[in-house]
């Protein structure tokens, strides 16, 4: 097992770790205004996203520990040598926190990871406190997106190629555009492999059975309102599911909200993980700025 810290990426402590026999790249961002109450925040990634593509959103929630690691294939971590599923990486995420001496996280997960966060809320409820699920979906039961998004999501040149991103953006993503510059300059492309077990772990999984009665945590649930990939019915979908949840929609937000309107996302995700623990409300929705 390696620990020894050996570079740092926008503050954030980057070590790897092998849990469970899988060797991962991990990124810990400690509280710089650490609060007493604030516990740390485990965050899932987007399908292929490396570390990098968090990390302004990341060290802007300085009051609280933040820890991310990129899934098997991506980023910095090597490939997987056999395939995972939503119960193993769960764990694995699992035992990272337990290494940290962290036992009680909230939990947050932007659009595939969204699914991730969905499924470690489920199988490890005792461990998690609140729940952010950002442009995601029940799973397999979903509202589709737009076609022209989603065939242009399946070219692997949006990872290599920076003038078919600049010149795809909004097809892809929807909404505003603010900040792709920045994002197309921190991607890392994923190996094949490593993508296509990310794909492969999420096959025909869904929340949706099993969230009215597992998901305890009390949920925020973030759209983009031009989400093309996304749309903002499943976000509906998730808060009808969800018995504790509120739906905030960003408005001219796309799949890449937490990018493109980073400072309303913060606030919306500082206000719900900061309020105080009450007796959980009903599900409701909310409009944002």
């Amino acid at each position: 097992m390696t620990t020894d810290i050996f570079h740092r990426i926008e503050g954030a402590e980057i070590s790897m770790e092998t849990i469970d026999g899988r060797t991962i790249r991990v990124a810990r961002w400690k509280a710089r205004r650490p609060v007493k109450d604030h516990i740390p925040l485990l965050f899932f990634n987007g399908i292929g996203a490396n570390i990098e593509l968090v990390a302004p959103f990341a060290k802007h929630l300085d009051t609280r520990d933040f820890v991310m690691f990129d899934m098997p294939g991506t980023g910095g971590s090597p490939d997987p040598v056999v395939p995972y599923n939503s119960f193993t990486m769960t764990k694995l995420a699992r035992g990272l926190l337990k290494k940290f001496d962290y036992h009680h996280v909230d939990v947050m997960g932007v659009s595939w990871g969204g699914a991730m966060a969905q499924h470690f809320a489920m199988q490890y409820p005792k461990c998690t406190r609140r729940l952010v699920l950002a442009a995601t979906s029940p799973g397999m039961v979903m509202v589709p997106g737009k076609l022209s998004a989603l065939s242009k999501m399946a070219n692997p040149r949006r990872y290599i190629d920076p003038d078919f991103m600049a010149k795809n953006f909004s097809t892809l993503y929807g909404g505003s555009t603010k900040g792709a510059a920045g994002h197309m300059g921190r991607i890392k492309p994923p190996s094949p492999i490593g993508y296509f077990y990310q794909l492969l772990a999420l096959a025909g999984w869904t929340s949706a059975p099993f969230a009215p009665f597992l998901l305890k945590a009390k949920t925020l649930i973030l759209m983009g309102e031009k989400d093309n990939i996304v749309p903002v019915a499943n976000g509906k979908l998730l808060r009808a599911l969800i018995p504790h949840s509120e739906l905030a929609v960003i408005k001219n937000g796309g799949h890449l909200f937490l990018v493109s309107q980073a400072e309303e996302t913060l606030k919306l995700v500082n206000a719900f993980l900061d309020a105080p623990d009450t007796k959980p409300a009903a599900a409701k929705v909310v409009k944002a700025a």
